[in-house]
């Protein structure tokens, strides 16, 4: 079932960027709860990895029911529960490994400039970068990942008229010749 009030229509800038941060913001808060409780069990890599992508999946799949409004159907495309398929997960996965490095390259060129930069400092660039790779990612998810092809207009229709040309021509000139 579409989640959408109006099937088949993108939700405005706004609308969706609220949603991205409330959607994305909730997946990340469990994400990160996720990892403490699987780290008991797992080495940090192996439970880091494995809610990342579940994390990943899950964020990609309430972006396209309710943040973009994509109009992707389950049914229809035969997805089963999942309204994505994998080039939009791909694609999604691609916008978080852009913001994963533009995070990380924002702390490590901190830690190149300040070699004992305080946990305030770091917290600060960390979630500067966040910030704006986030933003980034929104762009490129609401523009390229799940941009809802443009309709084109659908080519005028054969004009009838009401003469029928066949029958007005002039009659054609006799080609005999008198003599």
């Amino acid at each position: 079932m579409d989640q959408s009030p109006h099937p088949g229509t993108t939700p405005s800038t706004l609308t969706s960027f609220l949603r991205f941060v409330t959607f994305g913001g909730g997946v990340g808060v469990a994400s990160g709860a996720a990892v403490a409780l699987l780290t008991g069990l797992l080495p940090f890599a192996l439970a880091n990895a494995l809610i990342t992508t579940a994390s990943t999946v899950l964020a990609t799949e309430l972006h396209a029911r309710f943040t973009f409004g994509s109009g992707l159907r389950p049914a229809a495309a035969g997805r089963g529960l999942l309204r994505c398929g994998l080039r939009h997960h791909l694609r999604s996965a691609g916008t978080a490994a852009a913001a994963y490095g533009v995070t990380t390259l924002a702390v490590l060129v901190l830690h190149l400039i300040e070699r004992t930069p305080g946990l305030a400092v770091e917290q600060t660039v960390y979630l500067a970068a966040s910030g704006l790779a986030g933003i980034g990612r929104f762009v490129m998810l609401r523009l390229y990942v799940f941009a809802t092809p443009h309709k084109r207009p659908a080519p005028p229709a054969a004009v009838e008229l009401p003469v029928d040309l066949a029958r007005t021509r002039p009659p054609r000139a006799s080609l005999t010749t008198a003599s």
